[in-house]
């Protein structure tokens, strides 16, 4: 069975209530998830699917995660054909997770859904049925391998 890794870096908590709702949508559609806020570099090679949530900060991805992604490649670990989603929260811009998806994209050359799923503020009770649709279509392509 596949695994999915949904992977969150939030500070005022919208990006957490995102990723807990991915979380179940994949979970929902009958594929192993692990939700976290931390992991290391080396954990991302035994998922199948890595999706990545992050806010939008002046303009960019929160800093912890573009430190984690350039970790991520100065230790060189492979994710080349994984399957990739970003999604976030933003104020104004929402640069964030169309940030996030391109490195996994571009950097690691992920298999990647797109576009990013974009929430404007906290997620209302209709941004979080969209957070779990998401979810789901992530889950759906790793099933189909």
């Amino acid at each position: 069975m596949p695994r999915v890794l949904v992977l969150y870096y939030s500070r005022t908590g919208g990006t957490k209530k995102m990723a807990e709702a991915v979380a179940e949508g994949v979970k929902e559609a009958g594929v192993e998830v692990e939700l976290k806020d931390k992991a290391t570099p080396e954990e991302l090679a035994g998922f199948d699917a890595i999706v990545i949530g992050t806010a939008t900060y002046n303009h960019n991805m929160v800093r912890g995660l573009q430190s984690f992604l350039e970790e991520v490649a100065l230790k060189g670990i492979d994710l080349k054909g994984k399957i990739g989603a970003a999604f976030g929260s933003y104020g104004w811009s929402g640069e964030g997770p169309r940030l996030a998806l391109e490195v996994l994209k571009n950097k690691f050359e992920m298999d990647v859904l797109e576009p990013p799923l974009l929430i404007k503020y906290k997620p209302t009770a209709e941004g979080l049925k969209k957070c779990k649709e998401f979810g789901k279509k992530v889950a759906e392509k790793a099933l189909k391998g």
